[in-house]
């Protein structure tokens, strides 16, 4: 099984849920984030006077899949959510050793 955390921009939200949903993805994570990557920040005017902001708003989205899904599913997220900008986001993908669910105690894949 594979985590894969994924980071993006607020707006592409809708997109990756749309994806996700497509390919049957049973559950995920969202969070809010602040956070900056290689373009160090953005730099905005206002009333004529520079200013740096370099924690940028993004949504951490995080998901357990099979080890075949994640594959699929990763091609499909570059693939919909690139619009080819700095800022577009991340994806890390993690082994999972296992994972139980709470109210039947099934594990592995069968948890998810």
């Amino acid at each position: 099984m594979k985590k894969l955390e994924i980071i993006i921009k607020p707006e592409k939200l809708e997109d990756l849920k749309a994806v996700l949903d497509d390919n049957e993805v049973n559950g995920l994570n969202i969070v809010n984030i602040q956070g900056y990557g290689n373009q160090k920040g953005i730099v905005k005017k206002y009333r004529g006077a520079e200013y740096r902001v370099n924690l940028l708003q993004k949504v951490k989205v995080e998901t357990v899949v099979s080890d075949e899904q994640a594959e699929i599913l990763i091609r499909k997220i570059v693939s919909e959510i690139n619009t080819g900008n700095y800022g577009d986001g991340k994806i890390f993908i993690y082994e999972v050793l296992d994972a139980v669910r709470i109210r039947t105690g099934e594990g592995g894949e069968q948890a998810l």
